[in-house]
Parts: structure tokens; sequence; C-alpha cells
């Protein structure tokens, strides 16, 4: 009779481990799969983005057409699509973000291009020196990409410039996740 008791406790105590443990694991999915909503509707990013560098195609004052790379990481537990990145040049003497001949963007980095992002809208705001870009349809978690932003020069004034990167989810109300500054620095004619 105490063995069958022992065997008793010993199985009730494995099932509940086991049913412990399967909750657990359904949490777990819930959370990676979906992103974390608040009660008034505004949306987050289970795990935010990352802005993994910022480079131009070349660092010499004055120079047309240039290309300003943006690198970001969306990772794989996301928990949402990426669906707007707003770049907000906050350092540097000539407002550059104000005056964009092109914007594109593709899965990958600057030197290794792969398929390219619909956009849906590019937006920009001069006196706030901000161009919002936003994707149709949005970027999937586990992806990285890069933004493409293409001024018709870049600075007359040689100096570092910085620029804020903010990326929202998707959803109607959606919260910006700063990521970072983008550093690039300019230099006069002769230096590189």
């Amino acid at each position: 009779m105490s063995k069958l008791r022992f065997k008793y406790k010993q199985l009730k105590t494995l099932l509940g481990m086991t049913c412990s443990l399967l909750l657990g694991l359904s949490i777990a999915n819930i959370q990676v799969n979906q992103a974390v909503q608040l009660s008034d509707g505004l949306v987050y990013f289970i795990e935010p983005p990352s802005l993994v560098n910022a480079k131009t195609s070349t660092n010499s004052v004055n120079y047309l057409q240039p290309t300003y790379y943006f690198t970001i990481n969306i990772p794989a537990n996301a928990g949402e699509s990426l669906k707007t990145v707003v770049i907000n040049q906050q350092e540097g003497v000539d407002n550059i973000i104000s005056n964009i001949a092109d914007i594109y963007a593709f899965i990958g980095v600057h030197d290794q291009k792969k398929a390219r992002l619909t956009l849906e809208s590019v937006t920009k705001e001069a006196k706030k020196r901000t161009v919002s870009i936003t994707f149709n349809p949005p970027v999937s978690p586990g992806q990285k990409f890069t933004i493409a932003v293409i001024p018709v020069s870049n600075p007359g004034i040689s100096g570092v410039y910085m620029f804020g990167v903010t990326a929202f989810p998707t959803g109607e109300k959606s919260h910006g996740q700063f990521l970072g500054f983008g550093r690039l620095q300019f230099y006069g004619r002769g230096r590189i």
C-alpha cells in the first residue's frame, strides 16, 4: 500500500511538472509571436530593432549625389514587423536631410544588396530636418535591411553630422523605439 502511495505521489509530481512546463512553453510562444499591446491600443516591439551602422559612399564635402546607408536589424523575436523608420538630423551645420533626391531600401547591407523593399511613402519635414520612410508590406522580424538616402549633395561645410533613427512597429497606434545615432563625418577636398 505504501509503495502504491509513493508511485502515486511520483506520478502526481511528474504530471504537475509536465503541465507547468507545457504552460510555460505556451506562454513563451505567445510572447514571441505577438507584440506587446497596452490597454489603450499602443503597440510596442517585444525586442526592439537596432541600428547596426550608418555610412556614406563618400565623405568629401559638396560631393554630388552621395548615398547614406542606415542599416537596421530586426530581431527574430521582435514580436511585430517594422512599419516606419524616421531619420532626424540632430547635428551638422548644413541641413542635408531636406534635399533628398531619392530614397530606397533593400534587404542586406550596403555592399551586399539583396531584395528591394517596397516603400509606401517617404515624407520630409525640412524645418525638423526629418525624413519618414514607411514600408508596404512592413519589414518582417529576423531581417537585416538598409535604407539608402541620396541627398542632392554632401554638406558644403565639413564636420560631424548626427542622425537619430527611430523605428515604429505596425499598428494604428505604435510606439517609436529610438535605435541610436548614425554618425557621418565629412572632410574638405583632398582628405578622405
